[in-house]
């Protein structure tokens, strides 16, 4: 699930919602609401996705940015996908989705490694980076859909990858081998490690803060807690946000605040945090909700800092129903 991040005319939220089925079946939905005017989801349209996504993010769009550049979305899985809206002149929202870019990070083009990840940069929008279980991640040029660099990032599987949001050079990326390492396009030669889990446990999501770029999140497979990275001081962690009764699935910092950051679980809980009082340990949440089942994604919004995307499994035995709900803080 992503957020788009192109302000509407009407205020509508925009989003992107993708299916998880065990077939070559899956689903990218296009979404919109309005607050203001009703509480249901309209659909816009729906683009084929062979494979269920492992990521979804629309284009960054930023203050200032021209509103008549394209509408991207990209997706990865099997491959990097990219996405470009086709509007008309009659009708503002796109019915139609073109497939503009279909990208192997393999060269042999009859084998392609698995994508688990990838991240648009904020900085850079004509750079995207995929994380594969292949050991690498590769910096794509959106434009021209061509690699600009691919390394081998980490001993084993990576899980995820994310954008310094200050930087236009630095990532940072997450795998099997439980370790946390930043990069620089500009010196790519060199890696810095600012964790290391022992003993050693998979680490499965990162989230780079988008006001204070010193804090980076993670969390690990099958783990209760949310770990805070402060690359100034790497080996330890500052904050262990441990609240959480089951797996926690995903994390998201608020975009407007370099203190606050959102958790979600298999314990069916969606938690905001205050971690001002850093390095002093974070007992309990500032707020929680409790969903209507296991919770496997969230997302804060990027242009609505008061709302939170969250999607979720039903709880009914034998289901196969997903659910997406918007909070308000």
């Amino acid at each position: 699930m992503g957020w788009c991040q192109r302000p509407t005319e009407d205020g509508a939220f925009r989003l992107a919602v993708g299916s998880f089925i065990e077939e070559y079946s899956n689903k990218v939905k296009i979404l919109n609401l309005d607050p203001n005017v009703r509480t249901d989801f309209q659909e816009e349209s729906t683009i084929d996705h062979p494979y269920p996504c492992t990521k979804i993010m629309w284009c960054p769009h930023t203050a200032g940015t021209d509103t008549a550049r394209p509408d991207l979305i990209a997706t990865s899985g099997d491959y990097l996908r990219i996405f470009r809206a086709n509007y008309n002149d009659t009708n503002p929202n796109p019915r139609a989705w073109e497939q503009t870019h279909l990208l192997n990070n393999n060269n042999d083009r009859d084998f392609c490694a698995p994508l688990t990840s990838f991240d648009w940069s904020p900085i850079n929008p004509r750079l995207i980076g995929t994380s594969s279980i292949d050991t690498t991640c590769t910096i794509w040029e959106v434009e021209t859909g061509r690699v600009r660099t691919q390394l081998i990032a980490h001993e084993q599987e990576v899980y995820d990858i994310a954008f310094d949001r200050s930087s236009q050079n630095g990532f940072a990326s997450v795998g099997g081998d439980g370790s946390v390492r930043i990069f620089d396009l500009r010196h790519l030669e060199h890696s810095t490690i600012i964790y290391e889990s022992n003993p050693t446990r998979p680490l499965l999501r990162l989230a780079w803060n988008g006001i204070d770029a010193n804090y980076i999140a993670a969390l690990g497979m099958d783990v209760s807690e949310i770990i805070i990275l402060d690359k100034r001081v790497p080996c330890i962690p500052v904050a262990r946000l441990a609240n959480h009764r089951a797996a926690v699935n995903g994390v998201s910092w608020a975009p407007h605040s370099a203190y606050h950051v959102c958790t979600v679980g298999d314990d069916k809980q969606a938690l905001i945090w205050d971690i001002q009082q850093m390095p002093r340990a974070i007992d309990d949440p500032i707020l929680a909700y409790s969903a209507g089942g296991e919770i496997n994604s969230v997302q804060w919004g990027a242009l609505y800092n008061d709302w939170i995307a969250i999607t979720y499994n039903s709880s009914n035995p034998g289901s196969t129903l997903g659910y997406l709900e918007i909070l308000r803080v």
